[in-house]
């Protein structure tokens, strides 16, 4: 017998992190506690494709910064900077109003309505961000997200010969030496088909399997997907185009941003925007809870269909009632011209 890899009981709200959660770069806590001059930092790294270009290197944009950052620690700028680190600066990450206590809150919309547990619904929240992953694990939002995706580093590389060596303890000091993980614009797209498919739940499905919509965990049209600007299109379109929901958010004290989400409505990438205020009775609170229980809603009526449809009512005794007996024993009348006869009964 044929069955379904997953029930698609689960709605999903897929984060971007720097500017969407917080008002500053994630790295900020990082340079404070180096003494690293963050605008000098992000202009070199701007300014590192180009650079690298005039000496006949080519570089992708998306890992300069990275590169850079690893530069920083090889110049003695940013001396045994490991993960152990990065999780002591996400710690000290500020978000905006309302966060965390938001995610919860959020998981409560659904957790309350009966209807809703009757048919297990889920929420859960995930963050996609081209920051490094071990800082949002630090942070006080980790707690409260499913999974992370982000750029990760490896402290210690694997020597030349260790396959023909026994496992050793690690003794040196710990500090990042390669990129293990980078995550751009464009690959957040396929951490979204890894929460579709469910290959983050289960390692034997590979994310370019060839699996059903049916079959899927989490459908596209059971997610909503929520970042700050231009540079998330890709993910915008992704989801939008596959019957999900996406939404802007802006840094209220900047009018730039907000110009910039009502572009992005014009244009069709986003269904909505509001402030990056998650207390629970700013716009952006209530349009979140408003479309999750939609798609709730939606769930529900899909399942309560399948049911019907699939599960027979079986056979029952037939009673007479009363009333039905009574008319049996009525004596028919029958008109013949403009006499009534009476049978007999």
């Amino acid at each position: 017998m044929a069955t379904s890899l997953f029930t698609q009981n689960t709605v999903a709200c897929i984060w971007d992190f720097d500017k969407t959660l917080i008002p500053e770069y994630m790295q900020s806590p990082l340079f404070r506690r180096y003494g690293i001059d963050e605008p000098v930092f992000w202009e070199e790294t701007n300014k590192l494709v180009e650079h690298y270009h005039r000496r006949g290197y080519r570089l992708s944009p998306e890992i300069s910064y990275l590169n850079h950052l690893l530069t920083y620690v090889l110049a003695g700028r940013a001396p045994g900077l490991n993960k152990k680190i990065f999780r002591e600066c996400g710690a000290d990450i500020r978000f905006y109003p309302g966060l965390p206590e938001f995610f919860s809150l959020a998981q409560s919309w659904v957790s309350e309505r009966p209807n809703y547990v009757k048919h297990d619904i889920q929420l859960e929240h995930y963050i996609v961000s081209t920051g490094i992953a071990e800082m949002v694990r630090g942070s006080k939002i980790a707690p409260f997200v499913d999974d992370v995706w982000g750029c990760e580093f490896i402290e210690n590389p694997l020597q030349p010969g260790f396959l023909e060596q026994k496992e050793l303890d690690i003794s040196a000091d710990a500090e990042i030496a390669q990129i293990s993980m980078v995550i751009d614009n464009t690959t957040k797209t396929r951490a979204l088909f890894e929460i579709n498919k469910g290959t983050n739940k289960n390692a034997a499905i590979d994310v370019n399997s060839n699996i059903k919509p049916e079959d899927r965990r989490i459908p596209f049209q059971n997610m909503i997907y929520i970042a700050d600007g231009p540079s998330d299109i890709p993910s915008f379109s992704v989801v939008k185009g596959n019957g999900g929901r996406t939404f802007g958010v802006y840094n209220p004290d900047k009018t730039e941003e907000f110009e910039q989400n009502d572009r992005l409505l014009q244009s069709s990438r986003i269904h909505g925007y509001g402030p990056a205020d998650y207390m629970e009775t700013s716009s952006t609170s209530r349009w979140l809870k408003l479309h999750i229980q939609a798609i709730c809603d939606r769930i529900v009526a899909d399942r309560e269909v399948a049911v019907s449809q699939k599960a027979a009512k079986p056979p029952r005794h037939l009673n007479t009632s009363p009333a039905e007996l009574a008319a049996k024993r009525t004596p028919k009348t029958l008109k013949q011209g403009s006499l009534d006869i009476g049978s007999a009964s």
